[in-house]
């Protein structure tokens, strides 16, 4: 019986540690990206583009937006890791290159949270396409 609960709890473990990295994968719809100060106006921007992840931890980002005027494109490729409710993504400079919180992880909704170390938090919303 103690061998059945231990193989149990060893599955479970494996299966508890992997899913979080499985819902990621593929192409997600970035749908809004926001930074800003709590209490002070921020910057929001919808429908900016979109993110991939590979099974490999590697992935691409093909983001475009027009902030004041001044355009900005994001075409860079990035490594990732993901751990229990965090992910980090590593890459060039980038706005999404950074350790995420992950608030909402689920098969179609992706909501993440980070800071720029000081006061300025950053959110990030993500949706797989239909």
């Amino acid at each position: 019986m103690k061998k059945t609960l231990k193989i149990a709890a060893f599955l479970f473990a494996v299966v508890a540690f992997t899913s979080c990295s499985k819902a990621i994968i593929g192409t997600w719809n970035i749908d809004n990206y926001e930074e800003g100060t709590p209490g002070e106006l921020g910057v929001a921007l919808s429908n900016i583009g979109n993110i991939t992840f590979q099974k490999n931890g590697t992935g691409t980002k093909d983001i475009s937006y027009s902030l004041m005027g001044i355009p900005v494109e994001d075409k860079t490729p990035f490594t990732w890791k993901m751990e229990n409710n965090v992910i980090t993504i590593e890459g060039e400079e980038s706005e999404l290159a950074k350790t995420w919180i992950v608030i909402t992880n689920k098969r179609k909704l992706q909501s993440w949270q980070s800071t720029d170390g000081l006061t300025e938090v950053h959110k990030l919303t993500l949706t797989k396409p239909k």
